[in-house]
This record gives structure tokens, C-alpha cells and sequence, in this order.
């Protein structure tokens, strides 16, 4: 494309459909943005400069698409909404790097805008895929089909469906505030759109000093790994209560699940996310539902006994509308279990060793103290710590083919997030290194599992660049080992961020919300 195209198609208004849209399109009107030649190819901060205008004016776009309809915009898996200049243009910069193509801006924007011409609501729209799209079209047949015809016809099954995604507004409540409750928080609040779908309605914690309020807000605005909420919090004392983003929690003080009233505060059958770890047991979990006001809980933790552990991308669909208690697994198990899938059912896994170096939790020691554990005692932020991990047993209940054929460890080292899990197998075939990567790039970017499994080809990543990812685990291509029937698989992942974003798809199929999706074959959650 050498010039910018956006095209509002003009057709006869000869339906009921296109009627509607003529008469609403005054207000939906984008105002037409100018239409720049792109600059020369080494003209390097001359097409830096327009494509950040052109990623500029995509925000109001999209967050009016997100507030008013309910629709999320993505690239390649990634939101968009709620997102930054710079986030928006890296994210473009991510599908050049790992797709290998030249999508950029100067593509998705005239795209995002004939989608703005649509009647959109309620539907989840992967905008750079749409837009890859419509690039291969048009490099086959240059002109032939203008941006607004061709989303039109791609988007056609969505335009003017309003169903919502479920016929009510969920409820959630926190039970316990620490690392990952404050995360799922966060996650929650970005994705409550027009708030038709679920409300984050409380917080339950443990009963406090005086100012108890105050640091608890603290603490959830501004967190030392992952930087600060980007929202608004206000502080209500007098009702006992955050105003976050406009949606008011109310901070409920509570020694015991069942103590609970929480119809008293307008909360009716409610998901309760149990992030606390006390309780893993189905006897100990339903303690919630005996407080007036829940329906259903789901644990941030391994569960015992027959409970059922999800790793949402892999097992979720074993999540039934009557399951009353549900748990998400551990972090280290939602790494591992898409891509021991995935190699699964592609090469076969023989047997493999799978040894996670883990940052250290708030269940280790800062410095040497008395702790139950055998190693766990020793000061966390000065030492390697030998301990053990349940991942190959949970991955077995998640993948029973792989019965008897793992094992696995642990070592906590001094960092204060991102974890990294290695894993040795012998497959069911010979491959390659080349045949195993491309194998692994070609499933995060064009398999359902993209936001369980990403991949970079980066050199010389480490830990520190893969806070905040979203995705349960991140392949780094450039240390895979292979030859004849074995490899060697090095997946980072974000054990605090990366774990609450599965925890947080898994609450959403637990709510039984299901958004309409582009590409059809590929959910983004």
C-alpha cells in the first residue's frame, strides 16, 4: 500500500441493516485523519513519526469500541485497549519480528477504522490478524478489494449482533489481597468494559490495625515489579471501600469463609477467587458457600484430593455450568502443561525431566529464619534453594498420556518474579532444532493457544524482559536443544502476572461468558 486508505464505502441503504447503519453513522463517525505518503524506506524517524500518529489516533478508536460496545481489539493475541502509544507500536513490531512480515500501522489503521463503521458489540477482534489478512489478499491482487469491502465481508457474521456474551453481570469477590489477588484485581478492572459482564464487588481480608485501608490501597497502586496500577483508586473510609476505576469494592474484614454475608453489601451469587492458599480441599472450600451470596469458588493453587485443577487452554472445557469449586493449578503447571500438549501430540514425549527455576515467594525467609520447611528457611534473596514442585503430577492429571513418564524439581533463586522452566525429553521421534522451533513459533501466533504459549527469538533476553507477559509461558528459541530423539525446551514465564492472566480466562469460563471471536477458530481471552 503506498498511501494510507481509509474508505467509507457508500452502498444503497436498501436493507434494514444498512439503514441503521446511515442513520447512526453521524455519531460513529471517525473524523477522516490525513493521508500521508509513506516516507522513504530510510527515512527512519520520518515513518516513526507518522506511524505514531497513526497508532494515535487508533486509542479513541479503540477504547470507544472497548467502553460503549464491549469489543476488544488485538494484536496477535495482545489487548490493545487501554494500552499506550508505544505499547500499541511494539506490539506491531512483535507480529514483524516473530510473523516475519511488514504489517505496521500504516495497515491495521485503515482497517481499525472500517471496523469502526460497523455495528460491533460484545466480540473479542484480532486486529493484526485481520489486517494480515487482507496484506496477503491484496498482495495477490493488488486494489482489487478496498479495507472497508473487505472487513465488511470478514466481519460480517458480527456486524449488527448484539447478544451479550451472558444473559447476567457476575459478581467476584477477593478472598485475601496479597501478590496474586492484587494482580487478579488489576486484571479484572482493565477487562470490565461496559461492566455487563462481571464486577469485581469486594475484597475480604483478614481484620486490621488502624490505616489498614490506606496501605492496602498502597500496596495495590504501587507495586515494585510490575509498576503502577494504571487506573484511578480513591480511598472511601467511611463505607470501608477502594473506588477503583469508577467501580466501588468494598473491603470486608473476616477471620472465616462462612462468616460472611455478602448479600448484605448487594453481592449475589458470586465467583469467590480464593487466592490465599489456606484452604485446598473441597471440606475447606466449601466453607465459602456457606455464606449467603456465593455460588461458586475457584482456588489460585494446586487442590487435593478429586478436585478439578485447570489449566485453562488445555483442560477447561472439563469446567461444567453445576462445578461449585474449581482450581487454577499452580503457576509453574500452566507453564509447562500447554507446551508438554502441544509436543504431545506432535512428536510424542518418550520420558523428561522438567526442572523450574523459580523466583523466590513470600512463603521463603527474607534472611535465615526457622521455617517448616528444609531448605525454605534460609535468607531467599541471598541463596539457590533446592525444594520440590507437584508440576509433573499435575501435569499428568492434566495430560494423562504422560502417566509415569515425568519427573521434576526446583530451585527458588534471588530474583523477585519471572521463573523459568526447563525441560528435557526424549520424544517419540527424531526432529531438529529448526523443525522443534518453527514447530513451536507457528502454534503461539496461529494456534488457540496463543495466550498460553509465546516465543521469542530475542539473543540476549533475560528474566527482567518478560514481566508483565500475559502469556502462561514464552519459548526462547534461541537456547532450544535438539538432536535425534531429544531436546532441551527453556520457557520464562511471568509466575505472578503471567499466572493471574490463566486465572483470570478460567473465572471468565467459569461465569460461563463467552464473547464472539475473529478468527472464528481462535478464542482471545
Amino acid at each position: 500500500m503506498d498511501q494510507l486508505k481509509v474508505e467509507a464505502e457508500t452502498q444503497p441503504a436498501n436493507d434494514a441493516k444498512s439503514a441503521k447503519r446511515a442513520k447512526s453513522k453521524g455519531r460513529n463517525k471517525i473524523p477522516a485523519p490525513s493521508k500521508p505518503a509513506r516516507p522513504r524506506v530510510d527515512d527512519y524517524f520520518g515513518n516513526w513519526k507518522q506511524r505514531e500518529a497513526l497508532a494515535q489516533e487508533m486509542i479513541p478508536v479503540i477504547g470507544r469500541l472497548f467502553s460503549q460496545r464491549n469489543v476488544g481489539v488485538y494484536i496477535y493475541g495482545r489487548p490493545v485497549h487501554n494500552r499506550s502509544v508505544t505499547f500499541i507500536m511494539k506490539s506491531h513490531r512483535f507480529v514483524r519480528q516473530v510473523e516475519r512480515n511488514e504489517m505496521s500501522e500504516f495497515e491495521t489503521h485503515p482497517i481499525l477504522m472500517a471496523m469502526a463503521e460497523l455495528d460491533l458489540w460484545h466480540a473479542r477482534i484480532d486486529l493484526g490478524k485481520l489486517t494480515v489478512r487482507f496484506m496477503e489478499l491484496d498482495a495477490k491482487n493488488p486494489g482489487a478489494v478496498s479495507p472497508a469491502v473487505f472487513v465488511r465481508r470478514e466481519l460480517s457474521y458480527l456486524d449488527g449482533v448484539r447478544k451479550r456474551p451472558s444473559d447476567h453481570s457476575t459478581d467476584v469477590v477477593l478472598y485475601g489481597f496479597g501478590r496474586i489477588g492484587r494482580l487478579c484485581a488489576r486484571l479484572l478492572l482493565e477487562r470490565t468494559s461496559t461492566g455487563e459482564d462481571m464486577r469485581l464487588k469486594a475484597i475480604v481480608v483478614r481484620p486490621g490495625v488502624e490505616g489498614d485501608l490506606v496501605k492496602r490501597a498502597n500496596l495495590f497502586t504501587a507495586d515494585s515489579v510490575h509498576g503502577a496500577f494504571q487506573g484511578t483508586l480513591r480511598v472511601d473510609e467511611e463505607n470501608n471501600a477502594l473506588i477503583a476505576n469508577g467501580n466501588v469494592i468494598k473491603v470486608i474484614y473476616a477471620n472465616s469463609p462462612d462468616e460472611i454475608d455478602y448479600t448484605r453489601y448487594g453481592i449475589d451469587n458470586a465467583l469467590v477467587i480464593d487466592n490465599t492458599g489456606k484452604w485446598r480441599d473441597e471440606a475447606g472450600l466449601s466453607l465459602h458457600l456457606q455464606s449467603k451470596g456465593v455460588s461458586k469458588v475457584l482456588l489460585t493453587a494446586p487442590g487435593k484430593g478429586e478436585l478439578k485443577n485447570i489449566v485453562y487452554g488445555i483442560n477447561d472445557n472439563l469446567i461444567e455450568p453445576g462445578d461449585k469449586i474449581v482450581t487454577a493449578a499452580s503457576c509453574t503447571t500452566n507453564a509447562v502443561v500447554p507446551v508438554l500438549k502441544v509436543i504431545q501430540d506432535e512428536f510424542g514425549i518418550e520420558r523428561g525431566h522438567i526442572e523450574t527455576v523459580h523466583a523466590y515467594t513470600n512463603d521463603q525467609n527474607l534472611i535465615d529464619n526457622y521455617h517448616k520447611g528444609a531448605r525454605r528457611g534460609r535468607g531467599a534473596a541471598m541463596n539457590m534453594v533446592l525444594t520440590e514442585t507437584g508440576a509433573a503430577r499435575a501435569a499428568v492429571k492434566a495430560i494423562p498420556e504422560l502417566a509415569g513418564k515425568l519427573t521434576a524439581n526446583a530451585i527458588r533463586v534471588p530474583v523477585p518474579n519471572v521463573s523459568m522452566a526447563i525441560m528435557n525429553l526424549t520424544l517419540g521421534r527424531e526432529t531438529t532444532r529448526e523443525e522443534l522451533n518453527e514447530f513451536l513459533r507457528d502454534i503461539a501466533l496461529h494456534s488457540n493457544l496463543q495466550n498460553q504459549i509465546s516465543y521469542t527469538q530475542s539473543e540476549d533476553a533475560v528474566s527482567s524482559d518478560f514481566v508483565g507477559t500475559r502469556e502462561a509461558s514464552i519459548v526462547d528459541s534461541i537456547a532450544t536443544v535438539a538432536g535425534g530423539s531429544n531436546c532441551v525446551l527453556y520457557l520464562w514465564y511471568d509466575n505472578e502476572f503471567g499466572y493471574c492472566a490463566q486465572v483470570v480466562r478460567t473465572v471468565y469460563k467459569m461465569a460461563g461468558i463467552l464473547y464472539r471471536h475473529y478468527p472464528r477458530e481462535e478464542a482471545a481471552a
